[in-house]
């Protein structure tokens, strides 16, 4: 169904696709990450990168009572420092679902499916 934020006017449903999508757009913000990746692709060792249209493929939402668990996969730039951009990931995300939705982000887990060698010429 989605989430459900109660407020004096009524009530306001945010569906996990939206969720995901605003969670997706903030990731691909962030420096070092070059695209998103569908996790259902993973069993066949394929990795797909994700375009704006399908942000939400690269991203999965759990809503459990009022906590929000977002599982983001993630494709980084080679030579950037792994660590750093998923913690980056990790606090943009965060912040954008709960100031853009209005929601409690309980955890965001970043998953690195691979790293992108851009090709010198």
């Amino acid at each position: 169904m989605g989430q459900v934020i109660v407020n004096e006017f009524g009530q306001i449903v945010v569906s996990e696709e939206t969720i995901a999508t605003v969670a997706g757009i903030a990731a691909l913000e962030c420096y070092g990450l070059v695209g998103m990746c569908s996790r259902s692709r993973l069993k066949d060792n394929f990795v797909e990168l994700l375009g704006m249209e399908n942000l939400s493929r690269g991203v999965e939402v759990s809503l459990n009572d009022d906590k929000v668990i977002i599982d983001l996969f993630i494709i980084v730039s080679y030579g950037t420092k792994i660590s750093e951009v998923a913690q980056n990931v990790m606090e943009t995300v965060k912040y954008a679902v709960e100031n853009l939705i209005g929601l409690k982000v309980d955890q965001v887990n970043v998953n690195v499916q691979g790293v992108r060698v851009s090709q010198v010429k």
